[in-house]
C-alpha cells in the first residue's frame, strides 16, 4: 500500500489542548500519510495552532470553515477536499484521543482487501473505558436499535473511527447526507454496504476524552433515534 496516497481527516472545534498532541502521533503512526484538520473556526485558536504546525511540516493541512455546522458537514467537506486532491485512502478520526493513533496501522492492514474499515468497540477485543453504566447502556442500545432497523450486520454503527477507499466515497452522493453526529456515521456505513462495498470491523479500545469538552448534545441523540427510519425507507438515500 506504500504507493497509495493516504490522509487522515480530523474535524475540530475548540480542541486546542488535543490537536497539538494528536497530530504528531498520527504522523508518526502512519509514515508518509498526510493529516487534514477541518476546523470550524474554533474560538479557542485551534486553527491557528494547526496553521503554525503546518509551517514546519508539509504533511499537515488546515481547512477552515466559517462556523460550527456539525460533525457530518465537517467530514463531508474534508472528504471532498481529499478526493479533489487525489488521495486514495482516507481516514476519519476524532481529535480527543478517544480514537487512538496506535490503531491506525491495524486499519492499514485490512484496507488492502476491503473497501472500508470500521473500528468497533463491540466485537471481541474491543472495549470502552472510563464510561459509566448509563453511557454504555445508551451506546449499546442505540447500536442494537439501529442495526435492527437498518438490517445490516455491523456491531458498531455509531463509531466514527473509519478508513475508506476513495471509490467508496466517490460512489456516495455526499451532498445528500445531512445527518450529524451518530446518525452521520450510520448513514455513511449503511449506504456503503447497500452499494456492495466490502466492510471489515476491527476491534478498538475507546477511552473517554481527558482534555476539552464533549461535543455530544441531547439533540444529536434524539436525531439518532429518528434517522435510521428515514435511511431505511429511502429518505436521503443516494
Amino acid at each position: 500500500m506504500s504507493e497509495k496516497r493516504i490522509v487522515v481527516v480530523i474535524p475540530t472545534y475548540n480542541e486546542a489542548e488535543n490537536v497539538r498532541l494528536i497530530v504528531p502521533q498520527v504522523l508518526e503512526a502512519l509514515p508518509g500519510a498526510d493529516v487534514l484538520v477541518v476546523d470550524d473556526s474554533s474560538p479557542d485558536g485551534t486553527g491557528a495552532i494547526v496553521g503554525e504546525m503546518a509551517q514546519g511540516e508539509p504533511r499537515i493541512r488546515l481547512m477552515t470553515r466559517k462556523g460550527k455546522e456539525g460533525l457530518g458537514k465537517a467530514y463531508i467537506a474534508g472528504f471532498k477536499r481529499c478526493l479533489e486532491e487525489g488521495y486514495d485512502i482516507i481516514f476519519q478520526m476524532d481529535c480527543d484521543f478517544s480514537h487512538r493513533p496506535a490503531h491506525l496501522a491495524d486499519f492499514m492492514a485490512q484496507i488492502g482487501t476491503h473497501d472500508f474499515v470500521i473500528g468497533s468497540r463491540y466485537i471481541p477485543g474491543g472495549a470502552t473505558t472510563d464510561w459509566g453504566f448509563h453511557r454504555k447502556f445508551l451506546s449499546r442500545g442505540g447500536n442494537l436499535y439501529a442495526r435492527i432497523i437498518l438490517g445490516v450486520p455491523v456491531s458498531d454503527l455509531t463509531g466514527g473511527f473509519k478508513c475508506w477507499r476513495r471509490e467508496v466515497l466517490e460512489a456516495i452522493d455526499l451532498d445528500t447526507i445531512a445527518a450529524a453526529g451518530y446518525a452521520f456515521q450510520m448513514e455513511m456505513t449503511f449506504r456503503s454496504l447497500k452499494k456492495g462495498f466490502r466492510l471489515k470491523e476491527i476491534p478498538i479500545i475507546f477511552p473517554d476524552r481527558t482534555k476539552g469538552e464533549s461535543k455530544l448534545v441531547g439533540g444529536i441523540f434524539w436525531e439518532s433515534l429518528g434517522i435510521p427510519w428515514r435511511i431505511r425507507f429511502g429518505r436521503n438515500r443516494a
